[in-house]
Order: C-alpha cells, then structure tokens, then sequence
C-alpha cells in the first residue's frame, strides 16, 4: 500500500543532499552482496541531482553496486542533447567510472516497438521480482507541466494497466517517439521518487497533490507494496496548500 511522503527545501541542493543520503541508507540496508537497481530519470532536476551525487557522494557511496536502468528514453541517438543516458553518462556515470556491465541503457535508436521489447527483457533478465513484475530498488521520476511522468502522457492513462513492461510512445504535441516504463512497473517498485524544482512546475505540483480526483499520469503512481515519495523546492510547493 503506498505510503506517501511530501518534503519541500529551501534550495536545490538541499534537496540532493537529501536524496544522496536517502540513497545512502538504503543501500546501507541492502544485503552485501545484492546489487541496488535504479531507474534514472530525465529533466533539468535530476541533471543537477546527478551533479550534486558526484560532488559530494563519490567517497561515500559503494557505486559499483549500482545498476543504473531508465525510466523512459526518447527514440534518439545516443550522442544526441536530447538523449537521457547521455545526459547522465555525462554527469554521473562515466565521471563515478561505472562499469559498463552495470549501465543498461534504452537504446534510442533503434525501433521503438522492438526495443521496448527487447528492454522489457532486459528488465526481466536483471531485476528481481516481485507479485510477478521486475521490482525496482529506485525509480526517479520527474513531473512535467502537462502532469505526465516517464513517458506516460495525459490521453495515455492506460498504460498503467499495461501487461507489457515497456511500451513504445509518441509525445503528444511534437510526435517524437519514445519508449518508457509502464506504469505496474513503475508502482511495483520499493521506493518511487519524484523530483521537482522552480516556479513553473508549482501549479501541476498543486494540481497533482491538492485535487482529490483528477487524469493525471502522474497521480496514477501509487506503489502496491513501496513508497512513494515528492522531494520539492519551495518554489515547486509555493501553490500547495
């Protein structure tokens, strides 16, 4: 059942400084030997989350017992501005020197349709399970100001009644196509974090966690058996009441 968990800083960097040593302890109750898997996400925040980690974390965290998988991806080359594996290679992943056995990447470019399959495979393969679908230590997830999360968009609710584990997508607006996480994944996980910053995100934040009944993606994570939990900056919050 879904115990959910709202915490507002005064600042970005207090908000890394507390998912860095959220990590940190549950990794500390992870058993020697057994690998943390984590789900990355996209964005401008987890971009300086990532920044933060390396900064400050890399004496303090055993790295190498991470295995680093993604939310959701855009159907681009992996050299692309717009790719998030690039984006955390680059900030995270290759300056922490991870292992490319740990890095199981989306590949963008390849076909949507089949690459979601062959991720869902991926997932089956490497991740433990649990109530019959892979069972993530961590997912990161971002808020977009439509209200989607991953690549699950308004209009595209059902994905989280898919029986698939990922499902190829197109954005809404722009067409671009993408492949993401469904959404049992996404809630079967042990720990769901949600990571949203700056003053153009405060009136979905409010719309998300004020209104009791509403079509967005994002209100849809709820964990079966995990937490769920909204790390915020104040400007993020300002509308909550």
């Amino acid at each position: 059942m879904e115990k959910k968990n709202i915490k507002i800083f005064q600042a970005v960097n207090d908000l890394a400084k507390f998912a860095l040593e959220r990590l940190a302890e549950k990794m500390g109750e992870s058993p020697e030997g057994k690998f943390y898997t984590v789900a990355l996400s996209g964005g401008t925040t987890p971009k300086q989350l990532f920044e933060y980690m390396f900064l400050h974390g890399q004496k303090a965290e055993n790295w190498n017992r991470i295995l680093f998988f993604w939310s959701d991806e855009r159907c681009v080359m992996p050299e692309s501005d717009e790719s998030n594996y690039r984006m955390a290679r680059l900030c995270l992943l290759d300056k922490l020197n991870i292992p490319e056995a740990h890095i199981f990447r989306i590949h963008g470019e390849a076909d949507p349709i089949e690459e979601a399959q062959r991720y869902s495979r991926v997932l089956s393969e490497n991740i433990p399970f649990l109530n019959g679908l892979p069972c993530f230590d961590l997912i990161l997830l971002g808020l977009g100001e439509d209200g989607h999360t991953a690549s699950i968009f308004p209009g595209n609710t059902q994905l989280f009644q898919s029986e698939r584990l990922c499902e190829a997508v197109k954005h809404p607006q722009t067409g671009q196509q993408r492949i993401t996480l469904t959404g049992p994944v996404i809630n079967n996980a042990a720990d769901v974090v949600f990571l949203v910053t700056g003053l153009g995100k405060a009136e979905i934040v409010s719309n998300v966690l004020n209104t009791v009944k509403n079509d967005f993606p994002a209100s849809l994570v709820s964990p079966v058996h995990g937490r769920l939990t909204w790390l915020l900056d104040k400007d993020a919050a300002s509308r909550l009441l």
